[in-house]
């Protein structure tokens, strides 16, 4: 019955246009009149601690940090850097793009942002060399949703707030998956590129000059090593490797490549100010939500519709894959993460789970959905970019999603992807 008032309710509002933190506070007033304790105070308490939370606070110095690095050049000096490796090969503009969000991705932490970056930058280099628009733009949006997997990730960030699990092993946790999606992108690139009408090809870089292209991004570069590194010998927590993240990208756009101006920094400001404000509301409603669902036993509930599958780990994993994928398609990533976690987070633990491995499969799992229509914010971005429909890019974009559920499957079925390269790095 609470399940069902919840849904209910949540995605009666969104239908209505209700924006997605509202509607998620009118699904917890619904769950409070359900179970009898209407409060205003209730509401109002778990908005405030929703917000004040210290892990949470490593969400605006990341959205901030990726700001100051796009303003910065460094975005520009990544694609550089990836084009003196493979830019001289046949189809080499798509291995700079996978390389280059693979890069990227350990500096925002946004797959919108290193779309939008690195999306400007390629698709219409790509475009002038004879690629395929559609498929390009598909592979650019593809790989972008890398970034939500490799460590610094701000969704990875939400879960382990909102499922109490360890923020740094979340990030440990993703490298490996995060590098499987990129290489079965490159593999995929290699069997199409094979159609690219290329008849020149830039010449291959010597060593001398890949070396004067790489020196400047070594600043770029080492920024992903100081944050991962930094975590995992336990030097700071994930909030405040966030900061050491913006000193550094303000430090490097504005004193090595100085490209930043003190008159930059307002509208860098602003916009790290705009995109903060939306995800800290949403996640300070969901934490209200997420009260509201456990004291009305919700996850219990839960529990007992997938009680069928509880004592076969893999078969509740594809369960809960299938109910993840679909709620990708018309949910947007962070509320889904926010709404989704403590509901199905508990059932994992007791079908013992491990936590932060069912914390990697499911962001995976949304993050596909920030690239399938109707709802992905990804694509909508690759499409202002390129000028091309949605149903273009979804025909260009259908063989790099089947490498991302592919790779989801393997999680799925040899769950020690994730656990054993897991063990290592923490």
């Amino acid at each position: 019955m609470a399940l069902g008032v919840f849904l209910g309710s949540l995605f009666g509002a969104l239908t209505l246009g209700v924006p997605i933190a509202f509607a998620l506070i009118l699904s917890a007033v619904a769950l409070m009149f359900l179970l009898g304790m209407v409060d205003s105070q209730i509401v109002a308490q778990n908005l405030i601690s929703g917000a004040n939370s210290f892990s949470l606070m490593a969400i605006p110095f990341f959205i901030l940090a990726g700001e100051l690095m796009n303003a910065g050049g460094i975005s520009r000096r990544v694609v550089d850097f990836a084009m003196a490796l493979v830019g001289h090969i046949r189809g080499g503009l798509g291995y700079v793009a996978i390389i280059a969000s693979v890069l990227f991705a350990g500096l925002s932490g946004s797959a919108v942002a290193d779309t939008a970056a690195l999306g400007a930058i390629l698709i219409p280099m790509m475009t002038a060399r004879s690629y395929s628009k559609n498929r390009s733009t598909g592979l650019v949006a593809a790989a972008g949703i890398i970034a939500v997997v490799i460590p610094p990730s701000i969704p990875m960030i939400l879960f382990g707030v909102t499922g109490s699990v360890s923020i740094s092993q979340l990030f440990m946790g993703g490298i490996v998956p995060g590098i499987l999606m990129a290489g079965g992108l490159g593999a995929v690139w290699l069997f199409i590129s094979r159609k690219n009408d290329e008849s020149e090809l830039p010449e291959r870089k010597s060593m001398k000059e890949i070396w004067q292209v790489t020196k400047p991004t070594l600043w770029a570069l080492t920024l992903p090593v100081v944050i991962i590194g930094g975590i995992r010998a336990g030097v700071f927590t994930p909030t405040e490797a966030s900061v050491v993240a913006v000193f550094f990208a303000l430090a490097i756009g504005m004193f090595v490549y100085k490209e930043l101006k003190i008159s930059d920094l307002y509208n860098v400001f602003v916009a790290s100010a705009k995109t903060t404000s939306v995800v800290m509301l949403v996640a300070a409603a969901a934490i209200v939500a997420a009260w509201l669902i456990t004291v009305a036993h919700v996850p219990q509930d839960m529990a007992n519709l997938l009680s069928p599958f509880m004592d076969n780990q893999i078969l509740l994993m594809i369960v809960i894959s299938v109910l993840l994928l679909a709620v990708g398609c018309v949910m947007d990533l962070t509320p889904a993460i926010l709404i989704f976690t403590p509901v199905l987070l508990p059932i994992a633990e007791m079908a013992s789970i491990d936590p932060v491995y069912f914390g990697i499969v499911m962001i995976i799992n949304l993050s596909i959905g920030l690239i399938t229509p109707p709802v992905g914010t990804v694509l909508y971005v690759a499409c202002g970019i390129s000028k091309i429909s949605i149903v273009e890019l979804t025909k260009g974009i259908w063989p790099f999603l089947l490498v991302h559920v592919t790779v989801l499957f393997l999680l799925i079925v040899f769950p020690e992807i994730v656990t054993v390269p897991l063990g290592w790095f923490t």
